[in-house]
């Protein structure tokens, strides 16, 4: 038997899932690694760069045939179309089938993703923090992250390559997205209405100069860090890929869709979640063939629990899943 994992990131990850002995930390480190629960020593770990993406696949900063970027040519790519290429991918690395496909967040999409239209390729899928469709206020809280990104002065209608960067534009795209990330009870735990020191947000002579609270401090911070790593370009490119997200699309009911799969399924949702509710993982569970339960993970911090909080599955993962 087979024994190729497939660890699919979310949406600005790389396929940087877990550290060699050198390396920076991976962002599934507590899941994958010698003697972890996805067991480097025993399984062949693949993680692959989502298409339209900056870290490898061809995106839109990628120098299309006439030697330019792509850039605003570059076209609309859906879970679907990147599922497709991932399957080429195992067929040039002579994978027939994997022994799991694993994701969170938009990783679980593509991992859905592939158990449903691969079904004889997939023995295993486990499906994290996401349901079978993106929803109405998930694509509106998406829709609100692309147009900071298309509104910065710098952006060009995409053709921004060897000029300016939206910068400004992508860091507001974070700063919305990563709200959505965390929970109402994390941001007033941490900051409260602590102002930044030495700033003050209740002192200025106008309007624009008052002082940052700490918690925008927090997301100016987020904003700055990821404009370092990421293509304003990419981002676009794989949040339209996330919202097209809708395993059922022309297809039929949810049931008769997840009756196709035949892999053995595990499903797990962030008690915190308020981007990516339980309720949506328990309804993808629940029209899954067979008895599926939903695993909880408790944390206060809000969805981004599938990255930071992804060892409270260690032992289910282990002990029940990849068995």
């Amino acid at each position: 038997g087979s024994n190729a994992v497939l660890i699919e990131h979310a949406l600005t990850g790389s396929t940087h899932v877990t550290r060699g002995d050198s390396d920076e930390p991976g962002w599934w480190e507590q899941l994958a690694g010698p003697g972890g629960p996805v067991d480097t020593d025993r399984f062949f770990v693949v993680s692959i760069n989502i298409v339209g993406g900056c870290y490898g696949s061809t995106g839109p900063s990628s120098v299309a045939p006439d030697g330019k970027p792509w850039g605003s040519r570059f076209p609309l790519v859906t879970l679907r179309d990147t599922t497709a290429a991932e399957a080429r991918l195992a067929d040039q690395l002579g994978i027939p089938s994997w022994y799991a496909v694993l994701g969170g967040s938009m990783g679980g999409a593509r991992a859905l993703e592939w158990a449903v239209t691969y079904p004889d390729r997939v023995q295993r899928c486990a499906v994290i923090s996401i349901g079978a469709a993106s929803t109405a206020e998930q694509i509106a809280f998406a829709q609100a992250q692309t147009l900071a990104i298309r509104q910065d002065t710098n952006f060009n209608d995409g053709d921004y390559y060897g000029g300016p960067l939206p910068e400004d534009g992508l860091a507001l795209a974070r700063r919305i997205a990563h709200i959505t990330y965390r929970s109402a009870e994390e941001f007033d735990g941490r900051f409260g209405r602590s102002a930044q020191h030495p700033e003050s947000p209740l002192r200025a002579a106008a309007l624009g100069e008052r002082g940052r609270y700490q918690v925008e401090s927090y997301l100016d911070h987020q904003g700055k860090k990821l404009v370092q790593r990421f293509d304003a370009n990419s981002y676009i490119a794989i949040t339209d890929a996330l919202m097209s997200h809708d395993v059922c699309r022309g297809r039929g009911s949810l049931d008769e869709v997840l009756g196709r799969a035949t892999a053995r399924f595990f499903v797990a949702a962030v008690d915190s979640d308020r981007l990516y509710f339980p309720s949506q993982s328990r309804e993808l569970a629940d029209a899954l063939p067979g008895e599926v339960d939903v695993h909880v993970i408790q944390a206060p911090i809000g969805h981004d629990g599938f990255l930071t909080e992804i060892g409270q599955l260690g032992d289910q993962l282990r002990n029940t899943f990849l068995v």
